[in-house]
């Protein structure tokens, strides 16, 4: 269970995950010692699963973005198994949901252009397996990304 101190270590680590812990110490009113402690519990848990840069696709040409339902002709553990292996390992596919109902699927594919996105979308989504169907809506304006649970 986590407390107010806990949910705010959370909430200024979000907005920077490079922050000291000295500086977040300051910030949520602790000193060093027991807010490394708050820290470490929370990596230990499982709460905080990890640190990366938030990198801007567009600024290394991958500023193409499309949504893309997923119809599976068969769902049954082996297919979604393989399915979901594949998935995981296509870098180009940067986020990845399975859905309650229909479609099966969601998942947002990074591209440099519309070109390669549709090179993309013929040689690995149609190669993908126990795929129906596929419907893609592309992506004019992301307003909001990676913003992370409300704590």
């Amino acid at each position: 269970m986590i407390d107010n101190i806990d949910r705010s270590i959370l909430r200024y680590l979000q907005s920077n995950g490079r922050m000291t812990a000295t500086a977040l110490a300051a910030k949520v009113g602790l000193t060093v010692a027991p807010c490394h402690r708050r820290l470490r519990d929370l990596e230990a848990a499982g709460i905080i699963r990890g640190y990366r840069a938030d990198i801007d696709p567009a600024a290394v040409g991958l500023g193409f973005e499309a949504i893309v339902f997923v119809t599976l002709r068969q769902v049954d553990r082996s297919t979604m198994e393989i399915f979901e292996n594949r998935v995981a390992d296509n870098p180009n596919i940067v986020e990845a949901q399975r859905l309650f109902g229909s479609p099966d699927y969601l998942l947002k594919v990074i591209s440099e252009d519309l070109p390669s996105y549709q090179r993309f979308y013929d040689s690995e989504l149609t190669s993908l397996p126990g795929v129906e169907r596929l419907t893609s809506t592309l992506v004019m304006k992301n307003l909001k990304a990676n913003a992370g649970p409300p704590v």
